[in-house]
């Protein structure tokens, strides 16, 4: 594919020193990873509210760990897709650049991210309820029944945020922080619906960065942003890195010879 980006995204990119990329499901959809609804089978006749709740986990902590045993095998299949690596890339032609996900498949830190914000957990983590102690997916689905702790006893669950529950305190300050403090936000793959979450691309907007959304289709936001880029992460991400790369060496080798001249 060829898509020529406008001299002002890659003029604006160039300049940044701190860049921001704010991520949803999109991105790991084109991984394979089943979105939330997605379920089919057994897990069909359920709503998501039903089990990713602590009143469901409290009510029947097996069937809610059951279901997410199976999720946790899916995704620990899967593996990043170019646009994961493609943000890799970019980090590292910026002063600062953040990673903020609403994704809960780590697929971020497995691609090589350094610096990401989980707003809604990470399924390759789990805790103690009681004690707060830590579990790998390797400890938990190495047990035949509901996990519990080996230190007290407590119920272990998931490291991901519930219905009803409050985002990462120090995840959410992280991530405020970050965005006030952007030359270029992109918001890639995300439908811009779930808050607070969804208002951290305005916020960066209003605190005076270039909003660049990357989406196959308009969302909400899209009245908002600087540039709209139509597409899959997969695609536009690695693209955009490469000629941001080429405008790099163009500028550079300018450079070079205005020196020799």
């Amino acid at each position: 594919m060829n898509i020529k980006f406008s001299e002002r995204l890659l003029s604006r990119l160039a300049a940044a020193d701190a860049v921001v990329a704010f991520t949803g499901a999109g991105v790991s959809a084109e991984s394979g990873v089943p979105t939330f609804r997605g379920t089919d089978g057994i897990w069909a006749k359920f709503k998501p509210e039903e089990l990713a709740n602590v009143d469901a986990f409290m009510r029947n902590p097996a069937l809610v760990w059951e279901w997410y045993a199976a999720r946790k095998k899916i995704i620990a299949a899967i593996t990043p897709n170019a646009g994961h690596y493609a943000l890799v890339q970019l980090e590292r032609l910026f002063s600062s650049f953040a990673v903020i996900t609403q994704n809960i498949d780590n697929l971020h830190r497995r691609a090589g991210s350094s610096r990401v914000y989980e707003l809604h957990g990470n399924i390759e983590r789990n805790y103690c309820m009681k004690c707060g102690v830590d579990y790998s997916n390797a400890d938990i689905l190495s047990m035949t029944e509901v996990p519990v702790c080996s230190r007290c006893g407590g119920l272990v669950r998931p490291d991901v945020v519930w219905f009803g529950e409050l985002l990462p305190e120090e995840e959410w300050n992280h991530s405020v922080r970050a965005v006030e403090s952007a030359d270029v936000m992109l918001s890639i793959g995300t439908s811009s619906v779930v808050h607070p979450a969804a208002g951290l691309p305005i916020l960066a907007k209003h605190s005076g960065a270039f909003l660049v959304e990357i989406n196959p289709e308009r969302t909400l936001l899209t009245e908002n942003v600087d540039e709209f880029l139509k597409g899959t992460s997969a695609v536009i991400l690695p693209l955009l890195l490469e000629q941001l790369v080429a405008l790099e060496k163009q500028d550079h080798l300018a450079r070079e010879k205005t020196k020799k001249s």
